[in-house]
Parts: structure tokens; sequence; C-alpha cells
């Protein structure tokens, strides 16, 4: 199956770059160019890609809002991509709903590989790390103000709670089973009507949920 991409960036040389080295890939086809995070949004709206690479900072709509609207319009994943690698920049493009996020000094086939990677369904950014990101973001911050659970997290079982405590720990599904004491197939099922449930698209977004609904204090040993 071929992946269909749109790149957004202000900068043309910077834009049809990555768009060369995508282009190329037997399987990676990209459909739209877009100058500015508008047009980036309205070209994903058009043509369905699977997913979009966003520069961080452009024009009319910056990356961040585009993501966002692409996140909450469409089921195209996006790649955030910028010269800056600031904490604050990695927290608010997870919580718009991006897959990923890369600096554009990353090398040709780690672009590629982030693509296809995304494309898959899966992060690029490992929970533990986005755990870790979330801390510090919110210890500096004060983004996230935990009380008690809130009432989004009612349409979860019991077991479905614990899963997502987990999964805001950053733990893998095999330490996800070791710690319910079921097999990783059951945690697999878990995980996925957790997703479902929330409407969260990977396991980042379920790490900021637990944060954000209050499941997790920011400062919780990830063992505990």
């Amino acid at each position: 199956m071929t992946i269909r991409v749109v790149v957004a960036d202000d900068q043309e040389l910077v834009r049809s770059g990555f768009a060369m080295i995508l282009d190329v890939q037997e399987d990676i086809e990209v459909v739209a160019e877009a100058g500015d995070g508008a047009a980036a949004v309205e070209a994903v709206r058009r043509l369905s890609p699977d997913v979009a690479l966003l520069d961080i900072r452009m024009p009319v709509m910056d990356g961040i809002e585009a993501c966002r609207a692409i996140s909450a319009g469409s089921a195209c994943r996006t790649v955030m991509l910028t010269t800056f690698d600031a904490d604050e920049y990695v927290y608010e493009a997870l919580h718009a709903g991006a897959s990923g996020f890369l600096l554009k000094d990353v090398r040709r086939d780690d672009l590629v590989h982030a693509v296809r990677v995304v494309a898959a369904g899966e992060s690029l950014l490992a929970p533990s790390v986005a755990r870790r990101l979330i801390e510090e973001y919110t210890a500096v911050t004060g983004a996230a103000r935990p009380g008690l659970p809130t009432a989004r997290l009612e349409v979860l079982t019991a077991r479905e709670r614990e899963t997502l405590l987990h999964l805001g720990r950053g733990l893998s599904n095999a330490e996800i089973a070791a710690a319910l004491v079921v097999s990783e197939h059951t945690v697999k099922s878990h995980v996925g009507n957790v997703l479902a449930k929330l409407g969260l698209r990977d396991r980042i977004q379920a790490v900021i949920c637990a944060y954000e609904t209050g499941l997790i204090a920011a400062g919780t040993p990830s063992g505990e």
C-alpha cells in the first residue's frame, strides 16, 4: 500500500527537499506541498493523505494549529518539523495530536522511517520519553493541575482504567501484562479499548490523558 503524504513548510527549498526524499520511495507518494498551515489543512481535507509533515512555524496558521485542525477533522497522522527542540514545542505538538516530532536536520533515512512508522499507526516518541517531557513541562508551567480523575474516565471499566494508569507511566505491553498478571494479548485488547473509548490516537495521547484527567499526578514515580 502506498503511503500518501502532504509536506508543509514555508521555506520552499526545505519543503521541496523533503518532498523529493520521500517521493522517490517506492511505498511513498507526496500528493501535495503547502507553504502555510491553512493550505496544509485544506490539502488534507481535499486529498485525505495518510501523513502530513508540518513545520511548526508557518504563516497564516502555524503548524500546531494546523495539526490540531487535521487531528480533529481527519484520520491523517501528523509529524511536526522544526529547527527548535524546546520541550514546550514537543508538548504542545503532542497535545495537538501529533504522532511524531523531528528536527529539520533529520537524516534522510530517519525521515523516511518516521513517515512509515507514523503511517503504520505508531508514535515516534516513546511513551516513557513523553512522560518525562510532560513531567518537566508541567513542573515549570503548571499546565496540568491534577486532582481527582475527571468524569471523562467513567466510560472505562476498572481494568481499562488500570491499563490507562500504566500507559501514563510509560509502561510497555509486556510490563503492563506483568503488573496486571494477564497475557500481552489481553493487554493489547485493553489498550485498544482505552484508545477507542477516549478518542485517543495512540499511546502518547494516553500519557497526556492520564495526566490531564488527574489519574497520575506529576512527580509520581513510574514504578508506583
